[in-house]
């Protein structure tokens, strides 16, 4: 009989009671919408590990290509209690406690400049952080008194965007990065690290880039000062920056 009871040491998945293993993947195979295809969507989440799958939905994207949404359940646990994952902790201030931290700690306006750099043609998240109105009632940094935020768009390339922190005299720059297709964000990530690093600006600026697939520990590894991913809006990315210039003394 499968125990109830929750044990981070060999955590697992849950769908309808604890430790049940239920999962749910979807993913696109290069055939038709017809049994054929099903039967191969089903073999293929057998070879993943899912244990009697079945697929809960197909849908022709055109002749020869075909959705799939496939649920069954998987008998793998992962150690909760022993995973180290790298994190930022910090204190997070809401906006007015940024704009007073600003005021009593750097004593002049911050200058942010953020952008998609690259060809990443994606403006989401950038303007979920910097925009007035910013995302789900969290307001972006322009409402901020003690920031003059300029939010550059999408596609702009990372000479481009080099410049333009050098004509605003930046002290943070803010990047993000949606499309991740064969890792295309990392190759971009990286290319402006260097060049920052190249030009000597690295040091004297707060680096920061978000996106879906950016973690804090991506970001480290890439030569960033701090990386936020889904969920992370203005206060948390300006409870980062202000802070980190104060402890590197870049006033």
């Amino acid at each position: 009989m499968q125990s109830t009871t929750l044990n981070t040491a060999k955590l697992t998945a849950y769908g309808d009671t604890m430790n049940d293993g239920k999962v749910q993947l979807s993913f696109t195979l290069p055939v038709r919408n017809d049994d054929r295809g099903r039967e191969a969507a089903k073999t293929l989440a057998r070879k993943m590990g899912i244990t009697e799958p079945s697929v809960s939905h197909s849908g022709a994207l055109d002749d020869s290509f075909t959705f799939y949404v496939v649920y069954g359940s998987i008998s793998h646990t992962v150690d909760y209690d022993s995973l180290n994952v790298i994190t930022l902790d910090e204190d997070i201030m809401d906006m007015d406690g940024v704009d007073e931290y600003i005021r009593t700690r750097l004593r002049r306006k911050i200058v942010v400049v953020g952008a998609s750099i690259g060809d990443d043609a994606h403006t989401v998240g950038i303007d979920a952080i910097m925009n007035m109105k910013g995302f789900a009632g969290n307001y972006g940094l322009e409402r901020y008194q003690m920031i003059e935020a300029h939010n550059l768009g999408s596609q702009i390339q990372p000479y481009d965007f080099i410049l333009k922190l050098k004509e605003l005299n930046a002290d943070v720059a803010l990047v993000s990065q949606t499309v991740t297709q064969k890792d295309i964000h990392i190759k971009t990530l990286t290319l402006l690290a260097e060049m920052l690093e190249a030009e000597g600006m690295r040091d004297k600026l707060v680096l920061i880039c978000g996106g879906a697939r950016i973690n804090h520990e991506l970001a480290k590894e890439l030569g960033y000062d701090a990386g936020f991913g889904p969920g992370k809006f203005a206060q948390h990315v300006a409870s980062f920056f202000v802070t980190e210039m104060t402890g590197r003394g870049l006033k």
